[in-house]
């Protein structure tokens, strides 16, 4: 049974023009979606320990982050088994095979590296949102 509620896609960045950049990515879909941004690892851990009504459908997670990085964000997420089933999809600039091969040990849903390239970003974000929103089926 799909769910008509409007998704939540919880974006964990510290770069200002890569949040930007990726809200605009976001926006260009037919999905109609809400972004909430946390720009350090204890931020994003602090929005994960709230309300379950709150919790994002989706989340977007950079790995070098201030306060708490993101490998730690991940393995508390994958440990906690009220927000494990979020689907946690890792973008980031390393293409570091230590930093692919920890975040899939963590059990990552997805590792993507962001693309520089505009045009190439956009689909990479389009791609995640419609995949991860609209294709797979994912538990309430």
């Amino acid at each position: 049974m799909r769910s008509d509620k409007r998704k939540t896609i919880f974006l964990i960045e510290d770069n200002r023009g890569d949040i930007r950049l990726i809200q605009e990515a976001l926006k260009s879909t037919a999905i109609d979606c809400e972004v909430v941004v946390a720009r350090d690892g204890v931020e994003a851990m602090n929005y994960l320990q709230q309300d379950q009504n709150l919790r994002p459908d989706l989340i977007l997670l950079d790995l070098n982050l201030p306060k708490k990085d993101g490998r730690e964000v991940l393995a508390e997420i994958k440990a906690d088994p009220r927000i494990r089933h979020i689907p946690v999809v890792v973008l980031t600039t390393s293409r570091n095979e230590e930093d692919i091969t920890k975040s899939y040990d963590l059990h990552v849903n997805c590792y993507i590296a962001k693309s520089r390239n505009l045009p190439q970003l956009f689909k990479i974000i389009r791609g995640i949102e419609e995949f991860w929103l609209e294709t797979a089926t994912l538990p309430l």
